[in-house]
């Protein structure tokens, strides 16, 4: 199979689905905002992209799957599924602050393209599995940091009542008090890529495997190390959420300082 015309219908529909959100996020004061659940937000952009990127995808690649965040999934073909998160970061969107366009394939239980925009930045990422992962066509390598004085570490907030995070703010604390820092960016899928490019040094975060497939790719073919918070493979955290990305330093420092939170197993 060419993956190379298909990362390029991806990239093509990825910058079309920019153009799109990029004329909400120019007057982002006035976009209509709708609640799915705690911290948890659809605009009108979220679903236009996603109709956007199913048209284009169907048009090419008929008999394919999909499943996207704001519609129900389209199964056709138990070989071939797109996972699109149309807008991740739709907090960010909303307040006029960085977000992300997600594209990944699947081919049976691999993720074999991926596709991450941010438009505001004009940041294309890319990968095809085994071939290394791309910004803007340099390739990407994560962060040699192993002083954990310089690490930079990205995650997310919590919101109440999730399930693991009893003491989430104690662990937090305990986490950054040793390292360079901690950030917020606001974007599953962006703070991915950001340590397959090396801007973070790690990240961890329960989050949803539509927004991040993509992204998991990149630190792979980056050289980075992809697990759950306690250090299980794909099998658990692509079913639980449970993600910790980093470069092998980090990963190490992470896997120690999460190793008590109650696992979460895949139900």
């Amino acid at each position: 199979m060419n993956y190379d015309a298909i990362l390029a219908d991806m990239v093509a529909v990825a910058r079309e689905a920019g153009a799109l959100t990029q004329s909400y996020f120019k007057r982002f004061r006035d976009i209509e905002i709708g609640i799915k659940g705690p911290a948890d937000f659809v605009s009108d952009a979220d679903k236009e992209s996603e109709l956007l990127i199913r048209k284009f995808l169907f048009e090419r690649y008929p008999d394919w799957s999909f499943t996207g965040e704001e519609f129900a999934p389209v199964d056709k073909d138990n070989e071939h599924r797109w996972l699109v998160d149309p807008i991740d970061g739709t907090t960010n969107f909303i307040n006029g602050m960085h977000y992300t366009i997600s594209l990944a394939l699947r081919r049976g239980n691999e993720t074999v393209v991926g596709v991450l925009y941010n438009p505001p930045a004009d940041e294309m990422f890319t990968s095809i599995a085994g071939q290394g992962a791309f910004m803007n066509g340099e390739r990407l390598k994560v962060s040699e940091q192993a002083d954990v004085g310089l690490f930079n570490i990205g995650t997310g907030l919590p919101t109440p009542g999730l399930q693991l995070y009893p003491g989430a703010y104690e662990r937090l604390d305990a986490i950054r008090a040793p390292v360079g820092a901690v950030r917020i960016v606001g974007s599953a899928a962006n703070s991915c890529a950001y340590v397959a490019l090396g801007r973070l040094t790690g990240y961890y975060e329960e989050t949803g495997f539509v927004d991040t497939a993509a992204g998991i790719l990149f630190v792979q073919e980056a050289g980075g190390v992809v697990t759950d918070w306690w250090g299980r493979g794909p099998e658990v955290y692509e079913r639980t959420g449970t993600l910790l990305v980093a470069n092998k330093a980090t990963h190490a420092y992470l896997l120690d300082k999460l190793k008590d939170v109650p696992r979460k197993d895949p139900k």
